[in-house]
C-alpha cells in the first residue's frame, strides 16, 4: 500500500496531516516512522500487523520530525532522549487523540504515533466480544462491595478499552470514583481521574495514600506495577474499597503467581482478590469473503481435545475483497475470565503447588484463553492459525502438530 507524496509541492504540514488521517481511516492502532540510512520508512499498524505506508526522502526527514515534535508538544532541540508527547485535535472534522513517543537511535529519531480509539469502550461492556457465560461472570465481579478485580494481558491488547468499560457500567450518581492514570487515556464524566507526575513525586503510590483520605467507593489504578502499588491497591480492597487496575500477565495463573512475586502477603491477596480478566487480541476475519475449508487430523484432534466436539469444518481468510485487507477487518478479543471462589483463596493462603493451583483455577466453569478462542474460531469469527499464533499450546499438542505435517509432505511428494 506504498503512497508517493509530491514534496516539491506539498508543504510538510499538509504531508503529516494526511498520513495522520490516511491512518485513521484504515483503521490503524500506530504510525511508526523508522529512520534508515538512505529515507525515513513509514508504516502504519492495522489490525496488528505493520504494513509498508510510505517513504520520506532524506532531505525531508527531519522537518517532518520536527513536525511531528511541535504537535505533540515535544521538544524539538532534544533528540537525544526519549520523548514523550500528546496530539488532541481535529483534522477534517476528525476528532483525534493521540500517544507520541521518540526513541533516538543509530540512525535517527524513532517516532511512533499510537492512535486512541474508546468507540469499543464507549459501546459498552456487552460489545466487547465476552461469551454469554464470561460476561454473567464479569457482572457478578463488579457488583461485589469491595475487592481487586485485575485486566491482564500484553500491551495493545485492549485492557484499557475493558477497564473503562467496566467504570462506565459502575458510573452512577451514589458512587465516587477515582482512578490514577499514566496518563490518562479517556475523560470520562463524573469521574475523578488523576494523572501521575513522578518529576513532581506524583506517584501511584504516593497518589494512592491520598486517594484512600476522599472517601472513594471505586478506585482505579491504571497499572500495578511494583511492589508498593501492589500492597497498597490490596490493602485498600481489603478495607472497603472495589479496586480495578491492569497488570501485564497472560493468564489467571500467571497474574496469581506474579502478584506473589511482588510480596504481596497471601492472606491479604487470598481475602482481597476478586476476578481476572485475561484477555488477547486476535484478527476478525471478514464475513463477506471469508472461506470454509475441511479440518485435518490436528485441527479435528484439538477441537476434541479443549470443546469436546467434532468439527469437520471451519473457515479460513479470503484473498480479500472492498471491505477488508488481506480477509481481515478489526479484530476480535479473546478472553479467560476466573471469578475467585473460596477454593482458590484457601488454595493461596496455603501455599500449596503450582500444580494444584493450576487445577483449581481450570476446573469446571473457566474457559482458557485457547478454549474461547477456538469458540470463535468455530462461530467463523477468527481463523483456527490466529488462535495457534497468539496462544501457547502444550508439547504433546506441538508433537501432533509437527507429525501432521510431516505425514501431508509425505502424502504429497507421494502423489
Amino acid at each position: 500500500m506504498l503512497k508517493t507524496f509530491d514534496f516539491e509541492k506539498l508543504p510538510i504540514v499538509e504531508i503529516v496531516n494526511e498520513i495522520i488521517i490516511d491512518a485513521t481511516k484504515h483503521r490503524a492502532s500506530d504510525i511508526h516512522f523508522d529512520p534508515l540510512q538512505e529515507d525515513l520508512k513509514v508504516r502504519i499498524r492495522i489490525d496488528g500487523s505493520l504494513i509498508d505506508y510510505c517513504n520520506i526522502p532524506n532531505e525531508y526527514k527531519r522537518n517532518l520530525i520536527t513536525r511531528v515534535k511541535i504537535i505533540a508538544g515535544m521538544n524539538i532541540t532534544e533528540n537525544r532522549l526519549p520523548q514523550d508527547g500528546a496530539i488532541k485535535t481535529s483534522l477534517n472534522g476528525i476528532p483525534l487523540d493521540m500517544r507520541v513517543s521518540s526513541l533516538p537511535t543509530n540512525s535517527g529519531e524513532k517516532i511512533v504515533i499510537r492512535i486512541l480509539d474508546y468507540s469499543m469502550s464507549i459501546q459498552g461492556l456487552e460489545k466487547l466480544g465476552f461469551t454469554k457465560e464470561n460476561y454473567e461472570k464479569i457482572l457478578r465481579m463488579i457488583s461485589l462491595p469491595n475487592g481487586i478485580i485485575l485486566v491482564t494481558g500484553a500491551t495493545g491488547t485492549g485492557k484499557s478499552t475493558t477497564v473503562y468499560s467496566i467504570l462506565q457500567r459502575l458510573n452512577k450518581e451514589e458512587s465516587n470514583i477515582i482512578t490514577v492514570e499514566d496518563p490518562v487515556e479517556m475523560d470520562l464524566t463524573g469521574i475523578n481521574q488523576v494523572q501521575v507526575n513522578s518529576e513532581i513525586g506524583l506517584t501511584f503510590a504516593n497518589v494512592l495514600r491520598s486517594i484512600l483520605r476522599q472517601d472513594p467507593d471505586i478506585i482505579m489504578i491504571g497499572e500495578i506495577r511494583d511492589d508498593e502499588t501492589a500492597t497498597i491497591a490490596v490493602r485498600a480492597s481489603v478495607t472497603g474499597h472495589l479496586v480495578l487496575s491492569t497488570l501485564h500477565t497472560n493468564d489467571s495463573l500467571n497474574t496469581i503467581e506474579r502478584l506473589l512475586d511482588m510480596d504481596v502477603e497471601r492472606y491479604l491477596l487470598a481475602a482481597s482478590l476478586s476476578g481476572i480478566v485475561s484477555q488477547k487480541l486476535a484478527r476478525r476475519l471478514c464475513p463477506h469473503c471469508r472461506k470454509k475449508i475441511k479440518t485435518n487430523q490436528y485441527q479435528k484432534h484439538i477441537f476434541k481435545k479443549e470443546l469436546g466436539i467434532d468439527l469437520n469444518e471451519i473457515y479460513i481468510a479470503g484473498d480479500g475483497c472492498e471491505y477488508c485487507m488481506n480477509g481481515y477487518r478489526g479484530r476480535v478479543a479473546i478472553h479467560e475470565v476466573l471469578l475467585i471462589d473460596e477454593d482458590i483463596r484457601d488454595a493461596i493462603s496455603n501455599n500449596i503447588k503450582k500444580e494444584e493451583l493450576k487445577s483449581l483455577v481450570y476446573k469446571g466453569d473457566v474457559n482458557t484463553l485457547l478454549q474461547d478462542g477456538l469458540i470463535k474460531v468455530v462461530q467463523g469469527l477468527t481463523t483456527f492459525e490466529e488462535i495457534v499464533k497468539l496462544i501457547e499450546l502444550d508439547v504433546e499438542d506441538i508433537i501432533i502438530d509437527k507429525n501432521q505435517n510431516i505425514q501431508e509432505e509425505e502424502n504429497k511428494n507421494i502423489s
